[in-house]
């Protein structure tokens, strides 16, 4: 070979090649053979037989090193003597070798061929001692330990065990008991670098002791196995023949085994101890039962329902923020103060998993996307969704379940949510919430207090299953349209997020992305239906009125139907729908003007009023009747608290009458009459104050109102101007309408952050506190001296001229300020 080895003594340092054994030790005196199969150990065995030279072995530190350094190997091997050389293929060599003697690593020398190493014999010190006390004593406790080892391990080779126990040497049982013992090869690594015979002794005497409690433990532990086993076997048979033996008998069922299904069923899920006790019981119980009765099939539905839920099943949460972003603005178009809300809240469940957040709820009109954005979310975290409404839902039960005392009872909706989501941390979508109704069978809404709930729900108790069922990794969302009807301990327990209405620019992109699109596939009119941004325009201000866009997209649906059926008929092949040509399909404009002051008009004054589906104008009028006594009339289906700021703003016109021109004897003499349009719907609430104030002031003193102010604001006796709530869908009614003015409460002026910014650059927001400044900004000709002017047209005139009219020939004075 190219690579030769010069084996030379000096001062008992040899130079060798060298085998790094993988999980094996050498001992001196031990004759044992291994497979080679790395080239560079091929090739120290057969440099070694080729040459007559003696070879060291010597273990690795860890057995996955394929090219082992210095630090790689311990410290001592074994110069040891290849005695017969096997080539089993062309890369795997069988070799028998027999130690010599201890040896110590000097240097290491991994060459192109093999290793080459140089080592000094390291003989054992205190050999003189093999025959003291000490090492007899030793001697004695090992061989007592190895009669232990061989009734815990009875098969050992007979010549190893003779020579074991009729051997006397100490010197040769410290190498050849841990070399013939099944020991980790690291602990007969540090037998063999022990440098003394007592610490040899000593080393080889503890891994003993230690080997036999391990093999104790692993035969008690067998024992059981096997008892068990063996009582498993015997509780078959005793089955199968109580199987056979009922057969015989009836013919019925075997219940039993049945029984005996549901406990291996049971058995095999990850169950708390409480529900497992329960389970348990309820197939023992219907191991006992005649197969074809009543409680049987109820047993068995109970345990069906039970073992059907996804105990211990978790979905791995998908938290990555710029994907959740990216595929909510993919899914829907504006809202972006929900779409920030919702990363918020996916940033905060990244960073704490184990974090118990607050239920979220969506509130806002029908069809702006409550549902819709639910599910978006449950796919951005990966999250399996289930939805359950709670739209007339007037029974407890429904919510908890049923006793099973009950004919038919089954489980709640929440439970049944979890089963049909297969998943324990599901998002579960709680529609319509605040439509829950309560009646004589209990309140569904104080069912819910425990469910939405974190602190509380990880031991929810269905009143079907009657065992606990942890729900506080489910992500509960719920929508609702009226936050007023929730009530407020459930209100508390959620995060709410409110969902504005759309503007017309946000309906135009969300139907031309979306709807439309949508609509196409759905009508196999794609490629052959044009609708032009005029004509989506067009559908939505003359054919929808909403605040969402449930509407919209049936006007586009009924649209793509009749120009479906032109081409169908084969009329044409290609529509364009332009605003010119909306009209012929879609017939005259459906949506009729609303009714509200749009000129500047004495005795009207616009308002603004909130509704469960968003804003709304809501003008008032006020009208004067001659030859009366001071009568207030209302109408309009107006509730209590809108009834008592009518009077309030009488009181306000009466206490000021002379600051605004008004003749005190009018009041008196005149019966009012206040009226709030469209008088079939129900209005109600304070915040119509300000507008009842200023048609009255107008109508009495004769100054119109500017009709492109709105207003809203609760007003006091003494003429402070209180916030008022929903100022954000109040505003986006007055956007709609082309208001160009809205005069605001001060203390509402925070509230502004929330309005959209597209409606804050068309709208100029007037904070007002006193119902003056209302009057400043509303009224455009203030009638100064009016109370002289009236005695004198009175003392005249033939008849009265009602107040707020113009008498013939009369002439308005010139415009003055109001005061502050």
């Amino acid at each position: 070979m190219s690579e030769r080895v010069k084996i030379k003594v000096e001062h008992n340092v040899l130079h060798l090649p060298a085998i790094a054994l993988r999980g094996l030790v050498v001992f001196p005196g031990s004759v044992i053979h291994f497979e080679v199969g790395r080239e560079k150990s091929i090739a120290a065995i057969e440099w070694a037989m080729a040459n007559a030279s003696p070879i060291f072995l010597i273990t690795q530190r860890e057995m996955d090193v394929e090219e082992p350094a210095t630090a790689d190997l311990y410290r001592y091997g074994v110069v040891a003597q290849v005695k017969q050389v096997m080539r089993v293929s062309d890369d795997l060599v069988k070799v028998l070798v027999e130690g010599q003697y201890r040896a110590r690593l000097l240097a290491l020398e991994s060459g192109e061929k093999m290793l080459n190493v140089t080592v000094k014999e390291a003989p054992v010190r205190g050999l003189q001692q093999a025959g003291s006390v000490n090492a007899e004593a030793l001697v004695r406790s090992l061989k007592i330990a190895f009669e232990a080892y061989l009734q815990l391990n009875p098969r050992m080779p007979k010549d190893v065990v003779y020579t074991i126990l009729s051997s006397s040497d100490a010197a040769f049982l410290s190498e050849y008991i841990p070399a013939n013992l099944l020991f980790k090869y690291q602990d007969k690594q540090t037998v063999l670098e022990q440098n003394t015979l007592m610490g040899r002794l000593q080393t080889t005497l503890d891994l003993l002791y230690r080997e036999n409690q391990v093999l104790t433990l692993e035969k008690e532990i067998q024992d059981k196995v096997n008892d068990q086993m063996e009582k498993n076997q015997r509780d078959y048979y005793l089955r199968e023949q109580m199987r056979a033996i009922a057969t015989e008998l009836d013919g019925d069922d075997d219940v039993r085994y049945e029984s005996e299904r549901y406990l291996d069923q049971i058995h095999a899920l990850s169950l708390p101890e409480e529900a497992t006790e329960k389970l348990e019981k309820e197939a023992e119980r219907l191991g006992k039962m005649q197969g074809n009765s009543q409680e049987a099939a109820v047993i068995r539905t109970y345990l069906d329902t039970c073992l059907a839920l996804p105990w211990g099943v978790y979905t791995p949460d998908d938290l990555d923020l710029a994907r959740a972003e990216k595929h909510l603005n993919r899914e829907h178009y504006g809202l972006k103060k929900v779409k920030d809300r919702i990363l918020e809240l996916l940033a905060v469940r990244m960073l704490n998993p184990d974090a118990k957040g607050q239920i979220l709820c969506l509130a806002g009109p029908p069809g702006v996307g409550k549902t819709s954005i639910a599910h978006s979310i449950a796919e951005c975290m990966g999250r399996k969704y289930a939805r359950m409404s709670l739209g007339g839902v007037r029974d407890e039960a429904e919510i908890r379940g049923h006793r099973r005392t009950y004919v038919g009872a089954m489980p709640g909706k929440i439970i049944s949510a979890v089963t049909t989501a297969k998943s324990m941390n599901p998002l579960i979508l709680l529609d319509e919430i605040d439509k829950l109704a309560a009646d004589f069978r209990g309140d569904p809404a104080a069912a819910l207090l425990e469910t939405l709930d974190p602190e509380q729900n990880k031991t929810f108790k269905d009143h079907y299953l009657d065992i606990p069922f942890d729900l506080s990794q489910v992500f509960f969302i719920t929508t609702a349209n009226d936050l007023s009807t929730i009530p407020a301990p459930l209100l508390d327990r959620m995060d709410v997020i409110e969902l504005p209405s759309y503007t017309r620019e946000e309906k135009f992109n969300i139907a031309k992305r979306h709807l439309l699109p949508k609509q196409l596939k759905k009508t196999g009119l794609e490629g052959r239906v044009n609708l032009t941004a005029g004509a989506i325009y067009g559908l939505i201000d003359g054919y929808t009125q909403e605040a969402g866009v449930r509407g919209l997209e049936r006007a586009i649906t009924e649209v793509l139907r009749k120009c479906a059926r032109k081409v169908a008929s084969g009329q044409e092949q290609k529509v364009t729908v332009t605003a010119a040509n909306l009209e012929s399909l879609m017939g005259p404009r459906r949506v009729k003007p609303d009714f509200y002051n749009r000129s500047n008009a004495v005795g009207i004054a616009n308002g603004l009023a909130w509704t469960s589906v968003g804003g709304a104008i809501l003008p008032i009028e006020v009208q004067t009747i001659p030859g009366g006594s001071g009568k207030i009339e209302l109408t309009g289906s107006l509730g209590d608290v809108m009834k008592e700021s009518a009077h309030l703003a009488v009181t306000f016109a009466r206490v000021h009458a002379g600051e605004y021109g008004i003749d005190p004897e009018q009041l008196k003499n005149y019966d009012l009459h206040i009226h709030a349009p469209e008088g079939a719907v129900p209005k109600d609430g304070p915040s119509a104050g300000v507008t009842l104030a200023t048609a009255l002031i107008s109508c009495l003193s004769g100054i119109p109102v500017r009709a492109d102010v709105a207003m809203t604001g609760e007003i006091t006796l003494h003429g402070d101007v209180l916030p008022i709530g929903g100022l954000k869908e109040k505003s986006m009614a007055a956007y709609r309408q082309g208001i160009k003015t809205v005069l605001i409460p001060q203390a509402n002026q925070s509230d502004l952050y929330d309005v959209d910014d597209e409606v804050k650059k068309a709208i100029r927001f007037v904070p007002v506190s006193r119902l003056e400044q209302v009057l400043n900004h509303a009224l455009l000709t203030p009638r100064q001296g009016r109370r002289a002017q009236s005695r004198a047209k009175q003392a005249a005139a033939p008849e009265k001229v009602p107040a707020g009219l113009v008498a013939p020939g009369e002439q308005r004075p010139q415009e003055a300020h109001l005061p502050q």
